[in-house]
Parts: C-alpha cells; structure tokens; sequence
C-alpha cells in the first residue's frame, strides 16, 4: 500500500532508488513531475502547481542527461519544450504518467 503524500515529490519519493546517480535521480523526478504537471493541465485543466512553478521546473530540464530510459531520452530531445506543456500530447507512456497523476491526486 502508497502511503499518502502531499506533495508530488514526496509522492515521487516513495519510489527512490538508492542506485540512481545524484544527477540522473534529479533529473528522472523533474521530467517525471513536468510530465505530471503537464498532464493535468493540457488534459484535465487541473494544474498540479503554479505556472512560475512550472515554467522554472521546465527551464530546468537538461535533455543531454541520459537516464536510464534511453527511449524516453530520445523522446524529450526531440518533443520536449519548456515554453508550452502540448509536449505531452506525444509522450509514448501516456498512460503511466495519468497513472502517476491519478496515484497523486488520490493522497
């Protein structure tokens, strides 16, 4: 059992894996909330932060830090842009970030 959280990076931190590097690890957890984010917003109209929020999450990205997901890599290289959320109308696992979402939203 998820126990609930507050906020989605306590929510993320449920799933911490020692094994990440420091950078990898923050860099996976910011696509992961920016997919969310983006998410809620574009599909639900339910913005999960605020829009400055949003817009320093998405300027923080660095699509040059390879995760251990080389195929969603290669998907934010090419899709991914910090001045709109419409990205997210592409991501090859929708469904798993409305699974995040919905996992989130039920705290």
């Amino acid at each position: 059992m998820v126990k609930k959280t507050n906020t989605l990076e306590s929510f993320i931190d449920l799933f911490e894996n020692p094994l990440y590097n420091e950078v990898v690890d923050r860099e996976t957890r910011n696509r992961i909330k920016i997919c969310v984010a983006a998410y809620a917003y574009e599909f639900l109209n339910d913005p999960t932060i605020s829009d400055s929020d949003y817009d320093k999450l998405a300027c923080s990205i660095d699509t040059t830090i390879n995760t251990r997901r080389p195929d969603l890599d290669k998907w934010f290289r090419k899709e991914f842009g910090s001045y709109t959320g419409s990205w997210i109308n592409t991501h090859p696992e929708l469904h798993k970030i409305a699974n995040i979402y919905g996992m989130y939203r039920k705290k």
